[in-house]
Formats: structure tokens, sequence, C-alpha cells
């Protein structure tokens, strides 16, 4: 689908001012030192504890990521003599740390704050728990510097299923969309589509910051989704599960009959489930989306008709052949009604 991925980018890095605003309600962050440096960049998705650091042992250290002070480097310090833990720290901030996170609501000392005011490193305290923090700042970090790209496609949760509604220009896409949100389905985002690749096999879906849940519906002009059907017609990202090619009907072209072949398409080279759709009027479209979206939970949670159907028909084939009385279907006994 070259034509409608328009470009796939990643995020070079992000500025702690960044990080801070994007976290300090859900991480409950407060800044305790090193306001000077939030122009500071973070290049990296991953965090660090820097305890062997702060034993001596910096060969390895890698002070380019975000520093996670949590009750272990913490007590260390504090078992420290004033000396000694000067020096700790000055060894540990002589490298270009962008910040440092102290977790678990640990305070810091006037050493510790003038140490990092004066190498301009920002530091920050949150009352979570250390693999609490971890987690939700690592799923931050993790958004923020996954790969994405920008699909011309109407993008709908249908009884749960993520579906990618492709095709070329003036196909119907968005007609489509709000057919199925009036049925009481839910829209993520129309026209301009967000897709972002997480972790090993996941790509989700998002609306831009722009358009959201505006829909374009050629004919009418613009209409907001939300404000016209509420809050439940619409959702702000959800899974990529199916790709459905909405396709001008060809005479002339095989289309499938018995969904045998399990089609993928790569999309940011993740295979998805792939259904090509032919169209023509008349057809109903938005029934059979919510078809799709059934089988494929059908095929989630281990049955599939189509094989289903192969192994009755296989069954059939390789019985004996039976006696002349014998009956393929059996009749019914009578009914007087």
């Amino acid at each position: 689908m070259p034509q409608r991925q328009l470009q796939e980018n990643r995020k070079e890095s992000i500025t702690v001012g960044f990080l801070f605003d994007g976290n300090k309600d859900r991480l409950h962050l407060q800044m305790v030192a090193g306001s000077g440096g939030l122009s500071k960049e973070i290049r990296d998705k991953n965090v660090h504890r820097p305890g062997l650091a702060l034993a001596g042992y910096v060969q390895l250290f890698r002070y380019d990521r975000v520093q996670i002070f949590g009750n272990t480097e913490m007590r260390y310090l504090e078992q420290l003599n004033t000396d000694e833990r000067r020096a700790t720290l000055e060894r540990i901030f002589e490298f270009e740390v962008p910040c440092v996170m102290i977790t678990g609501d640990n305070a810091i000392d006037d050493q510790f704050r003038s140490i990092a005011e004066r190498r301009g490193i920002p530091v920050f305290r949150s009352p979570l728990e250390t693999t609490k923090f971890v987690y939700f700042l690592g799923d931050f970090l993790d958004d923020q510097f996954s790969p994405q790209c920008t699909i011309h496609a109407s993008f709908v949760d249908v009884y749960g299923v993520g579906l990618l509604l492709t095709g070329r220009s003036g196909i119907g896409k968005s007609e489509i969309a709000l057919d199925l949100i009036e049925r009481g389905h839910r829209l993520v985002a129309d026209d301009v589509v967000m897709i972002t690749r997480k972790g090993e096999g996941i790509l989700m879906g998002a609306g831009s910051e722009l358009v959201k849940h505006f829909m374009e519906i050629r004919g009418l002009g613009l209409i907001d989704v939300r404000s016209m059907f509420g809050i439940r017609a619409i959702r702000f990202q959800k899974r990529v599960e199916v790709v459905i090619e909405l396709m001008d009907w060809n005479e002339n072209q095989e289309y499938t009959r018995t969904g045998l072949d399990d089609k993928t398409m790569p999309l940011m080279d993740v295979p998805i489930p792939n259904v090509e759709l032919p169209i023509f009027p008349g057809k109903n479209v938005t029934v059979i989306c919510e078809v799709i979206a059934l089988n494929y939970l059908l095929k989630h949670y281990g049955y599939d008709a189509a094989r289903e159907f192969t192994k009755r028909l296989d069954t059939v084939i390789s019985r004996k052949t039976r006696q002349m009385d014998d009956r393929a279907i059996d009749y019914f006994e009578h009914d007087f009604e």
C-alpha cells in the first residue's frame, strides 16, 4: 500500500521540558532542582538506574538516558559521609545527564540540589514507587520514540476490532465509517490516521491533533462526530487489527470466495490481516464490515468458518459408498400444522 503510506518517521529526541509537561500530572512530578536545564534533549527511550556508577564504575554508565534514583540509590548516598557523597555526585553529574527522577518521595539534601543546579541538570521527585514509575515513564518514552507513519484511511472500532478502511480517494471510506458510527460503533480517526508501531507486531492508530474526530462528507462538508453523536461514538486510539481495502468492482477480476487463504499485508513491516472488498451500488458494505469484525473475533477465539466447512466437506467425501436407500438428507417427521 505505498500510495497510502505517506511517510514513516521516528523522533530523534524530546526535551526534558516536554517530558515534564507530559507526565507531571500522571506521575505527580515535582521539580526540585535544575529548572534551567529543561531544554536538554533526551535521545534514548530507555531509562537507567545508576547503581554501579554511584559505586564508582562508570565505564558502562548510560548517562544519556533518564536516570532513576530509587530507594536503593538514595539509601546508598545517605550512608556516605559528606565528602564521599559530594565526590560521588560530582562524578555522576560531570556527564551530560539529561535529567534525574527520584522515586518513592525520597528527599534530597542541599548538597544534592546545589550540585544539580550548578551542573544544570533537572531533578524531579515523584511519590510513586520505582517499579510503577518506570512502567509509566517507559510507556510514555516508548510512544514518543516509536516509528510512525501517516495513512490516508478511515479507522473505526467495530465490536472491539480495529478496522482500517483504505481505498482510492472518493470511494466512500468516510461514508462507510459514518454509517458504522450511526449503528453504534466508534470512530478513531478519519482521512488522516497516525500509525505507531509499539513493541513486536503491535500497531496503534490515532487521529492527528488537528483533525481528531472531524469527518469530511462529500456534498455535506465537515462534521464533528463527538458533538453530533456523543462521547460514546469516539475513541482516541485503537490497535490496528484488520485492513479492509475497498476496491471498485471489476468483473474480470477473481475475488476470494471461500476465505481459506489468510491474506495479510505488510504495514510498517508488521503483517496485518487483509480483506479485499469489491464494492458496487446497492452492496451493504457496512454490514459486511461488521461481519468481518465478528469473523475476526471468531478466528481469534479458535473458530474458522471456512476451515470448519472444509472439514465437513472432507468428511462427506471420505465416507464409504452408501446403499441406494441411504439419503444424504433424512426426511423430517410429518408436520400436520
